[in-house]
């Protein structure tokens, strides 16, 4: 397995620290709003990494923490008349309630800032002793970055060029324009906490690295994000991190790319602003994340209502493939063709080499998905070709391999429903005579009716019943194996 990592530019054979074991850490939300699509698009990703990491064998210990401590969460208590805790837990409850929808499996360990004031504390307090920070007149706590000579080998940052064209806040409480804080002084109306240095709450860069130290143990796997996060939030970790322990911090660094819409940046000053929940009430999780698999995850991915629909109707063709395959199983007739149920299998191997090659080759889930787009077409190439001689192992296999490969990216298959209704008997006794209960007999009575009226040219009567089933949501497929009533 070879992992792209963002630190050296390059893709690396994947070598945990620990064999068979894996230590990830993927930065979470900051807990004031609901996520938007960007934030999605990265904590899914990761979602699939996870899991291949899973099916591939290693017992992965993941964690992901909630900021809920933040200026931003401090701001929008004061802005609705809240406090910031308040706040912090309804967006804390939404986050993990609409990842669970979006099919995001749960972290082993979701830390949360406020009940890791101590671990912090511990941290700033190692990194004051060991020269790598220092507290100031007004109560604050800085990281000294030039004390840290490998300070911008996580983002490819050179310090000496870092003040060029840089946003710094000023602060004449600093010893350098770099440096950040590790430790805020209270403000009134603010949360806070007490300290060797005042009361007062962390900066967002030192909690991460807390947490990672406290719940995972340095070095990691794994630590991963958004791209946004390279610098300075997951340069500023490192730092602190090694700086404090005298070790590496991550081993791999992974980043996700930009989420675009419609190919501009998303913002809600161009109305092309989405929240997760927003999308998911309007489509189902399994297409998003099917539309955001089709992108390679480092590359920038193009958001759009027409592509989200295009992935909901590949999934209804790709449910209904896998639906064929076992109806024709089930009525399976005749000799099976040795040659056409040989190909097909032939056709799964590949498809299961090329995505565990794909999978294996930093996760390219656009290939991964395609391969089983592929074993689709053929597939349905087999269907038509086998007519209703099918060999019944074969199509059985076929289906349940798509099923399974699609299941492993979390991407779940809409349930097409099989069972007709008992209406449709009273239905055949008015169109055909047909006389009794059993709703499978009554299906057959009314397809040979129709085949009947359709060998007399009797389109009336073929058409009568077309719309006869219609009215009860159903429709008849004709199919190389046959013909059958099916839910519309």
């Amino acid at each position: 397995m070879k992992i792209y990592n963002s630190a050296t530019h390059q893709k690396e054979d994947f070598r945990p620290l620990e064999e068979g074991k894996v230590r990830m850490y993927v930065c979470g939300p900051t807990v004031y709003d609901n996520i938007h699509i960007g934030n999605a698009r990265t904590f899914i990703s990761f979602d699939v990494i996870r899991r291949w990491l899973i099916a591939s064998g290693y017992e992965v210990t993941f964690a992901q923490n909630l900021t809920d401590v933040d200026d931003k969460i401090i701001n929008r208590a004061n802005e609705q008349g809240r406090t910031a805790e308040e706040v912090a837990t309804e967006f804390s409850d939404k986050f993990i309630g609409v990842m669970r929808a979006a099919n995001v499996l749960d972290p082993d360990v979701r830390p949360r800032a406020t009940k890791e004031i101590g671990a912090m504390i511990g941290m700033i307090k190692t990194l004051i002793e060991g020269g790598h920070a220092y507290a100031a007149d007004n109560g604050d706590v800085y990281f000294s970055v030039r004390s840290d000579s490998a300070y911008g080998e996580v983002s490819g940052r050179n310090i000496d060029d870092l003040m060029v064209g840089a946003r710094i806040e000023e602060n004449g409480d600093k010893r350098d324009p770099l440096d950040f804080a590790l430790w805020k002084a209270a403000k009134p109306g603010e949360p806070s906490w007490k300290s060797p240095w005042g009361e007062g709450r962390p900066g967002w860069h030192t909690e991460c690295a807390a947490m990672v130290h406290r719940y995972l143990g340095t070095p990691i796997d794994i630590h991963g994000g958004g791209s946004d996060l390279a610098f300075p939030h997951h340069e500023n970790e490192c730092a602190q991190a090694t700086c404090a322990w005298h070790e590496g911090f991550a081993n791999t660094w992974m980043h996700t790319g930009m989420l675009l819409v419609d190919g501009e940046k998303m913002s809600k000053s161009l109305g092309n602003f989405f929240t997760l929940a927003e999308v998911l009430e309007k489509h189902s999780a399994a297409a998003l994340r099917l539309l955001m698999l089709q992108t390679h995850y480092r590359s920038p991915l193009d958001f759009s209502w027409e592509r989200l629909e295009g992935a909901e109707n590949s999934l209804a063709r790709i449910a209904g493939t896998c639906r064929n395959l076992k109806w024709a199983a089930d009525h399976a007739e005749g000799e099976p063709n040795a040659e056409l149920a040989a190909a097909l299998t032939a056709a799964m191997e590949h498809a299961s080499a090329d995505y565990q090659a794909c999978m294996d080759d930093d996760f390219n889930t656009a290939g991964a998905v395609a391969a089983y787009f592929q074993l689709v077409t053929e597939a349905n190439k087999y269907l038509e070709q086998a007519a209703g001689a099918v060999d019944e192992d074969a199509a059985r296999t076929c289906g349940a391999v798509i099923f399974a490969a699609l299941a492993q990216l979390g991407v779940r298959l809409p349930v097409i429903e099989e069972s007709l209704p008992a209406e449709l008997a009273a239905v055949a006794g008015e169109l055909v005579g047909f006389d009794g209960d059993d709703v499978d007999a009554a299906a057959e009575a009314i397809l040979e009716a129709r085949a009947q009226a359709r060998a007399a040219k009797d389109w009336a009567t073929a058409d009568a019943i077309r719309d006869r089933l219609k009215d009860l949501g159903l429709a008849i497929e004709d199919t190389s194996a046959g013909s059958r009533i099916k839910r519309a």
